[in-house]
């Protein structure tokens, strides 16, 4: 992806109305984001109405973040080509659309199609955004605080989805959480229009539609892969398979990268150690947040008997936590050090995860809120640190590309962390679930779906009910303590490799944020 020219664009756009532009674009990213994790809060409905079976209700919940993830980069090459505004205005419409499909959708195969399609969507959108800011506000100082916000709206979103998500819950179905796009898509639409600045590349390169496909297949394929082979073994032929489709893929992609004149991706980014750490940071910090918030969010509901907004207040400060950790960005860092607080922000996170892991039918709602505050307030910090990193430690002429990684991160990070983390519940608890006797086949395939499935099966079978309920809360808490703590060591995993890769030597020069 090539840079965008910020000159032209700065010169149409001074003074208070650089700010109002990036109201506009913080809109979209906030926007974006909260369709990432606005479902959670849903998930117990969808199983009681579309009755979804547990790798269905996967891919309902990180379908939407997967096709935005492998799509980014390709579309943000394409807004470089055809307008940053232009494609921007375009998918806010098609978001739109979308949504209206996934309101009202009748199967579980109807409402994967419709998020994939809000995927598609969300990837003309979200690449526009930082390369608008760096076009918009020339001035290093000016861009690092607005980097700042998007980087709020960013983080903060994904943590404000269930809120919002739950507050729709408690007085409409499940598909409001969809048709809460149409107002805010127009508002966009309107706005957008009127005043963000045109943007684009003057002498773009081809856009290699091989390398969009190859990276969407091999992403895909992963991703099945993992899923499927957590619930089902790794012996599977389709297991087997996808993953080695999906590996195949992503070495033609790296390959072709290399060859290319204009790669999609610039991979001799990853050379410099503290533009590596930034990507894995944003990545790894998405994966926990959100694999957590899809755990506790049906534990909340299901397990403890909240309603949804009860379940969404509970989950409050992880909100609050993100936006007050990405506006703490530069104060932070001014009094230790990028690599200090990068790092610091990776550890707070895994303490907050592995509190979850303790938690059972009775922990107190101040424990749950301190965990979710903290795991907020890591992500805030760790996802806006990380984003001013790749953007500092990358030469100027490839600031595009370096704006595409951490979105990436960010989006597959999301898929990844309810895929991980959910397939390591979703296995635990079939693996932990016993079944009374008497049930019958269909109501016991039924309640080893998932604990929104067994609670399903027990309203069936009343006699049984209690029994089933009981043993299958116990088994979802197992799942839910275990991957927890696989998270929280994935966290401080992470935070070791990135304090190594932070202290080495830069290639090139660059400066702290």
């Amino acid at each position: 992806m090539t840079p965008p020219t910020p000159a032209p664009a700065s010169r149409s756009t001074p003074g208070r109305s650089r700010w109002v532009c990036l109201a506009v674009l913080v809109l979209a990213i906030l926007l974006v984001s909260v369709d990432g994790t606005v479902l959670y809060l849903a998930l117990p409905y969808i199983s009681r109405d579309l009755g979804p079976s547990g790798p269905q209700l996967l891919w309902i919940g990180d379908v939407y973040s997967f096709v935005l993830g492998a799509l980014l980069i390709g579309m943000g090459a394409l807004s470089d080509r055809l307008g940053r505004k232009r494609l921007l205005l375009v998918g806010a419409a098609a978001f739109g659309a979308a949504s209206v499909l996934a309101a009202f959708a009748g199967s579980p195969g109807w409402l994967i199609a419709a998020r994939a399609l809000l995927g598609v969507a969300g990837a003309t959108i979200m690449p526009s955004t930082l390369s608008l800011i760096r076009t918009i506000f020339p001035d290093e100082r000016e861009r690092s605080a607005a980097i700042g916000l998007w980087g709020a709206a960013a983080a903060g979103g994904a943590a404000l989805g269930p809120l919002i998500g739950g507050v729709l819950l408690e007085h409409f179905w499940w598909g409001s959480v969809f048709l809460l796009n149409l107002p805010v898509m127009v508002l966009l639409l309107v706005l957008g229009a009127l005043l963000l600045p045109e943007s684009r590349d003057p002498a773009p390169g081809p856009w290699d539609v091989r390398s969009v496909l190859l990276s969407a297949v091999g992403i895909f394929g992963a991703v099945y892969a993992v899923k499927e082979g957590a619930l089902h073994g790794l012996g599977r032929a389709d297991v087997l398979g996808a993953a080695v489709i999906g590996c195949a893929a992503l070495v033609l992609f790296a390959r072709r990268q290399r060859r290319l004149r204009v790669p999609l991706l610039d991979l001799a980014l990853f050379r410099e150690p503290r533009f590596a750490a930034a990507a894995l940071s944003a990545l790894v910090a998405l994966v926990g947040l959100a694999g957590v918030v899809f755990c506790l969010s049906q534990y909340l509901q299901l397990l403890r008997g909240l309603s949804p907004l009860r379940a969404c207040l509970v989950e409050l400060p992880a909100f609050a936590g993100a936006v007050a950790g990405g506006l703490a960005v530069r104060a932070l860092v001014r009094r230790t050090s990028a690599r200090t607080a990068m790092v610091g922000g990776l550890l707070l996170m895994g303490a907050g995860l592995g509190a979850v892991g303790w938690a059972d039918s009775g922990t107190g709602y101040l424990l749950l809120g301190a965990a979710f505050l903290a795991v907020g307030v890591a992500e805030g910090l760790v996802y806006t640190l990380a984003t001013e990193l790749v953007l500092t430690y990358s030469p100027k002429e490839k600031a595009g590309a370096a704006a595409a990684v951490t979105e990436s991160a960010y989006e597959l990070g999301t898929g990844l962390g309810v895929a991980l983390i959910g397939s390591v519940l979703t296995a635990v608890y079939q693996a932990r679930l016993d079944v009374p006797a008497g049930l019958g086949a269909a109501l016991t395939e039924t309640a080893h779906e998932s604990l929104g499935g067994a609670v399903h099966a027990a309203d069936l079978a009343p006699d049984l009910g209690a029994t089933l309920v009981t043993g299958a809360r116990d088994a979802f808490l197992h799942g839910m303590n275990l991957a927890a703590w696989l998270a929280a060591g994935l966290l401080l995993v992470t935070a070791w490799g990135v304090w190594h890769l932070m202290g080495r030597r830069p290639h090139e020069k660059g400066t702290t944020p």
